[in-house]
C-alpha cells in the first residue's frame, strides 16, 4: 500500500543557512509585496492631494500620469497651473523624500539587526546620526547654504563610520567591538552637537538648529531629494544583492565561516552601505528615530525573517509609514510638528505592543 506523504514527512525548502523557509513563504511574500506596493502608490497620490491648498485626488493622478513621457496627451488636463505647481514643485519633492528616507531607514535597521544578530539594533547605534547631526548643526551655526549643510552633514556621517572602523580594527574588529566603538564615537559627536547648540546665536541660528535636529522635511526640494536618492540607491545596490546572505549573518561567526562566508568583509560592506544611507537621510531631514527599529519588526510579522523578502517589505513599509507621518506633521496643526517627535510618539507604543503580543516572533519570524 502506498502512503501519501504526511505533513511531518513532506520535504521543506531550505534557505542558504539551512534555516527552513516554508514553501508558502514566497507566495505569501509576493502577495504582501504587491499589497504594500499598491498601498504606497495610493498613499502617495492621497498625500499629494492633502494640504492647506487642496487638490483633487483625480487631478493629482492625472498630473502624475501626464508627467510620464508619451502619456501627456492621454489625460484631459482639467487642472489649473497652481494645482500642477503644488503637486510637482511643492509637495512632490517632500513626498519623494519621505518615501526614500523611510525606505532607507527601514532597510538599514533590518540589515544592521542581521549584521549584529540583535533585534534591538537600530541605525543610530554606530553614531552615524550623531556625526551627520554635528555636520548639519555646524553648517547652520556658520550660516552656510542648504547645499553646504547637506554636504557637511553627509561628511560628518561618513567621518563617523571611518572612525568606528579604525577604532574597531585596532581591537579585533568583532561585532561587539564595532558596537562599542560606535557608542563611544557617537557619544563624542553628540557632545559636540550640544556644545555647538549652546554656542549658537539664540536669536538667529538656534531656532533653526533645534527644529532641524528634531527632524523635518519642510525645506525639501528636488536637489536635496536627488541627493538622498543617490545615497539610498548606492546603499541598496550593496544590500539588495546580498539580502539572501544576510540570513547567514544571523548565524554564529564560526558556523558562517564554515559555509565559506567572509563574515568580516560582508559585515563591513553592509555597515558602510547603511551608514551612507543614514547619513544621506539625516543630511536632508535631520534625525528621525524609531523607523529603523519598529518597521523591520513589523515586516517580520508579515513575511518572516527571510531577508530575501524582508528587505523589500521593510522598504515599502518604511516609505509608506514615514510618508503618512510627514503628512500628519504638516496638516493636523497650523504649524509644523517635528517628525522626530511624531515618530517617537507613535513608534514607542507600537513597538511595546509588538513586543508584548509577539515577543516570540519578532526575531524568529516563526
Amino acid at each position: 500500500m502506498t502512503l501519501s506523504p504526511s505533513k511531518s514527512t513532506r520535504p521543506r525548502q531550505e534557505g542558504p543557512a539551512g534555516e527552513p523557509f516554508p514553501t508558502m513563504r514566497w507566495s505569501r511574500g509576493a502577495v504582501v509585496l504587491l499589497i504594500l506596493a499598491a498601498l504606497l502608490a495610493g498613499t502617495v497620490v492621497l498625500c499629494l492631494a492633502l494640504g492647506r491648498y487642496s487638490v483633487g485626488v483625480r487631478q493629482v493622478a492625472e498630473i502624475l500620469g501626464a508627467s510620464i513621457p508619451g502619456l501627456g496627451g492621454v489625460f484631459a488636463g482639467d487642472w489649473s497651473t497652481s494645482d500642477e505647481r503644488v503637486v510637482q514643485l511643492v509637495r512632490g519633492p517632500r513626498v519623494a523624500s519621505a518615501v526614500l528616507i523611510g525606505a532607507c531607514l527601514a532597510v538599514s535597521g533590518a540589515a544592521m539587526q542581521a549584521a549584529f544578530r540583535n533585534p534591538l539594533v537600530n541605525p543610530q547605534i554606530l553614531g552615524v546620526s550623531s556625526g551627520a547631526s554635528f555636520g548639519g548643526v555646524l553648517a547652520i551655526a556658520l550660516g552656510w547654504s542648504s547645499t553646504l549643510l547637506i554636504s557637511s552633514a553627509l561628511a560628518g556621517g561618513i567621518a563617523v563610520i571611518v572612525l568606528v572602523w579604525a577604532f574597531s580594527q585596532r581591537h579585533g574588529g568583532g561585532a561587539l567591538t564595532v558596537v562599542l566603538s560606535g557608542v563611544i564615537v557617537g557619544a563624542f559627536f553628540s557632545a559636540l552637537v550640544s556644545i555647538a547648540t549652546y554656542l549658537a546665536d539664540p536669536y538667529d541660528s538656534l531656532p533653526s538648529i533645534v527644529f532641524w535636529l528634531m527632524g523635518s522635511l519642510a525645506s525639501a526640494g528636488w536637489p536635496s531629494t536627488g541627493m538622498v536618492a543617490l545615497t539610498t540607491a548606492i546603499g541598496l545596490l550593496v544590500i539588495v544583492p546580498l539580502r539572501w546572505r544576510l540570513n547567514l549573518l544571523t548565524l554564529q561567526d564560526e558556523e558562517a565561516r564554515s559555509l565559506g562566508v567572509p563574515i568580516a568583509a560582508m559585515r563591513w560592506g553592509v555597515l558602510a552601505a547603511t551608514a551612507l544611507m543614514v547619513a544621506g537621510a539625516v543630511a536632508v531631514s535631520g534625525v528621525i528615530g524609531w523607523i529603523g527599529l519598529v518597521i523591520p519588526h513589523a515586516a517580520r510579522l508579515l513575511v518572516g525573517s527571510d531577508h530575501r523578502v524582508l528587505i523589500p517589505t521593510a522598504a515599502l513599509l518604511g516609505g509608506t509609514y514615514l510618508l503618512i507621518i510627514d503628512t500628519l506633521a504638516r496638516t493636523i496643526t497650523a504649524g509644523e510638528i517635528p517628525l522626530g517627535a511624531l515618530t517617537a510618539l507613535i513608534g514607542a507604543p507600537v513597538f511595546f505592543l509588538l513586543l508584548h503580543t509577539n515577543k516570540t516572533r519578532l526575531w524568529s519570524g516563526a
